[in-house]
């Protein structure tokens, strides 16, 4: 079971719910696309009060060495995670989720903005219902998120 789709509403994926029994070690469940714009940034900043002028300003970015502004840490982490309990269909299932922040995205001023792929394969099936699954992030084919894992529920 692979989704493959790109930037689709949390829920909207038409698919039953994953089952333990179907889950094989090595199989890849999800991959999606992810756009990351500015304005996705000012409106992380504002929820989550982290006004950093690195997610902002282009010119303070680059001063402090960076290649642009960069999106937030979290933010990126929350947009695997997202893709994961969209594909369980439900947030609960969710137990686990930890990552290294490895390099950041990048997110130029552009109309494209970055493209963010994440995708999740079973690592291991634990005691059943619980399945652990290795998640890959990367923007420009480079990884951005490392030891990303996620802890599930499956029915």
């Amino acid at each position: 079971m692979v989704d493959s789709s790109s930037d689709q509403a949390p829920g909207a994926a038409n698919h039953s719910k994953p089952a333990y029994a179907d889950a094989v070690v090595g199989a890849e469940v999800i991959s999606r696309d992810v756009t990351i714009t500015r304005f996705d940034l000012i409106r992380y900043a504002g929820a989550s009060g982290d006004f950093n002028v690195i997610h902002w300003n282009e010119r303070i970015a680059k001063s402090v060495g960076l290649p642009d502004v960069i999106a937030h840490g979290m933010f990126t982490m929350a947009q695997a995670g997202r893709i994961v309990t969209d594909w369980l269909g439900d947030p609960g299932a969710l137990k686990d989720l930890g990552v290294r922040f490895t390099r950041p995205v990048v997110v130029p001023d552009d109309e494209r903005g970055a493209v963010l792929h994440v995708a999740a394969s079973v690592a291991e099936k634990l005691e059943e219902p619980m399945v652990r699954l290795d998640l890959t992030a990367t923007c420009e084919g480079q990884g951005v998120l490392g030891r990303a894992s996620a802890v599930v529920s499956l029915a």
